[in-house]
């Protein structure tokens, strides 16, 4: 059971998620800054904070989900990866 429960967990975190994490831009960090042409110093700074904003909008959208232990880790790593660009 704890086995379909966690497979259904992930299978939900797979479905892109409308009007969730991506919301202000639906568009990657690193298709954010090519468009800005950020290169050196800027691009860096850019790609730190807008990783940082990924991983706390993410984190607020597990706990919505109500997401713990390995379905929250997936969720997480899943998310934060799309909204990056990685």
């Amino acid at each position: 059971m704890k086995k379909l429960l966690l497979a259904a967990f992930i299978g939900l975190a797979a479905i892109p998620m409308a009007g969730g994490v991506a919301r202000a831009e639906d568009q990657s960090c690193k298709v954010r800054a090519a468009e800005r042409k950020l290169a050196g110093a800027a691009q860096t700074s850019f790609m730190k904070k807008c990783q940082t904003d990924a991983e706390a909008a993410c984190n607020a959208a597990a706990t919505d989900r109500k997401l713990a232990g390995a379905a929250k880790t997936s969720f997480l790593k899943k998310c934060v990866n799309d909204a990056v660009g990685t």
